[in-house]
């Protein structure tokens, strides 16, 4: 027996094996090295590095970019996580009715998500472009507007360019997971809720939504920590301007990175996102827990 139980302990190591050296070279080492190297002056330009503890969080902390960038990741995150939910949510119940060309339409839908970033920012640029831009013609055209808009130019417009390009991009991925929990609702607790006097809100507010409550939260969270580490359609449009407007996370450190050539202030930086990162996946992976 304990041959036995060896053997399957052996096998077990084996079989989990090549998933761990993928891990380690791909995911653990990458990432310890990047902690290393933010206690460390590394740069692009010049080869030699010294350890120097944690002056790069120092500066980072006092610098007075670093707040300003706080906050908008989190007005970017917030702004591209509820409005997709909220549009992808309205449009799921809507798709959930079966009427002629329903399929199609969801069909139709998911094209915005399967498109590549790169070239949905390319996209939008020309949307919101200040001079010959489609939305400029179009509120010229009804009396909108007296002039053109410089969209992508504008601290607060730039935002809202962002986030509405964002948010096509991402309502048909809520869309998608929203529909999955609507069809799993009992529909005999809906009309048991209906006999018994409900009306249609009521059906939604007291049987629907707490039967898709666990997709919900699921998805919020996952749309959460996607908008925290996203980088392409802000980079193509905006390229975290102007004067930082639009600049998050994963635009800064690339900046400090590639651009300053500060290896050593964008991996604490990186380190300081990393730790945002691990409290959002926690809390998904606690609510995993809760649910199973």
């Amino acid at each position: 027996m304990k041959t036995n139980s060896k053997n399957s302990t052996l096998m077990a190591w084996l079989l989990v094996l090549p998933a761990l050296i993928i891990f380690a070279l791909m995911i653990l080492y990458p990432f310890t090295n990047s902690i290393f190297t933010s206690f460390t002056n590394k740069n692009l330009i010049f080869p030699k590095n010294d350890f120097i503890g944690l002056e790069n969080y120092k500066k980072l902390f006092n610098d007075p970019n670093t707040l300003p960038l706080i906050f908008t990741t989190i007005k970017f995150v917030f702004f591209s996580t509820l409005c997709p939910f909220i549009l992808g949510f309205i449009w799921a119940i809507l798709m959930n009715e079966k009427f002629k060309g329903s399929e199609f339409m969801r069909g139709l839908t998911l094209v915005n998500w399967i498109i590549p970033g790169i070239a949905i920012g390319f996209l939008w640029n020309w949307i919101f472009n200040g001079d010959y831009g489609i939305l400029n013609a179009i509120l010229n055209k009804i009396g909108f507007i007296d002039s053109n808009v410089i969209w992508l130019a504008g601290k607060k417009t730039s935002m809202v360019a962002v986030v509405t390009a964002r948010t096509w991009q991402m309502f048909p991925w809520y869309m998608a997971f929203i529909m999955g929990g609507l069809q799993g609702v009992s529909k005999e607790l809906c009309e048991a809720a209906r006999i018994d006097g409900a009306n249609n809100i009521s059906v939604f507010k007291h049987v629907v939504i707490p039967s898709i409550k666990p997709v919900l939260i699921l998805i919020l969270i996952l749309g959460t920590i996607s908008n925290l580490q996203h980088f392409d359609l802000i980079n193509v449009m905006t390229n975290g301007g102007p004067e930082r407007a639009t600049s998050t996370f994963a635009i800064e450190v690339y900046k400090k990175a590639f651009k300053e050539y500060n290896l050593g202030r964008a991996a604490a930086l990186g380190v300081i996102w990393a730790i945002l990162l691990g409290g959002f996946s926690w809390v998904y992976l606690r609510n995993l827990k809760e649910e199973n």
